[in-house]
């Protein structure tokens, strides 16, 4: 499901909007919550992992709590940078509450299938469609910037087109792997 291309927000929309929150790392809340993430994907990854935080926002506190394990970590976030990817390859990409926002998730999506190393992981955070009588009522869709919305059909077929396996820990994330 997503939002009319007619009807997306304008960026400085989107900014306006992505202003008014108030993540930080002084937030013990907001780090449990991007914590349950971690502890999703670490056990897949070897200590050697470069990771790529897509969509790190203004805090990129998921980037901290990767590296205070020891991960060497880079950001990308179209708003507040840094807005070049310096590296070709990760074997970790996290998007975390960023899949929503994008205004053409093929485009991206093909950028990480280029940019997601052999046996590489992609770890999504987001909240799923459950079905459309729910989708009516649905919170979540009530911010102007969430214009992407995705369901477990969604990225099983994803997974399948993508040659990737595919794993649903919990009730908002997503970890896939690069079969090649």
């Amino acid at each position: 499901m997503f939002v009319d291309p007619q009807s997306l927000p304008s960026q400085e929309q989107e900014l306006t909007e992505y202003q008014l929150h108030q993540n930080s790392l002084e937030d013990e809340g907001y780090l449990r919550y991007l914590n349950r993430l971690v502890t999703c994907v670490t056990p897949h990854l070897s200590a050697e992992t470069k990771v790529l935080d897509y969509g790190s926002g203004p805090c990129p506190a998921l980037a901290h709590l990767f590296a205070s394990q020891g991960f060497d970590v880079d950001c990308f976030d179209p708003f507040f940078g840094p807005k070049e990817i310096p590296h070709s390859h990760y074997e970790l990409i996290t998007a975390t509450e960023s899949i929503e926002h994008f205004h053409t998730p093929a485009t991206e999506w093909q950028r990480w299938m280029q940019l997601l190393a052999p046996q590489g992981w992609l770890a999504i955070m987001t909240k799923r469609v459950l079905n459309a009588e729910k989708f009516a009522s649905w919170h979540y869709k009530n911010d102007p910037t969430h214009v992407s919305f995705f369901s477990v059909e969604t990225f099983t077929w994803l997974a399948r087109e993508y040659q990737l396996n595919v794993i649903f820990p919990d009730r908002d994330i997503v970890l896939m792997q690069k079969l090649a």
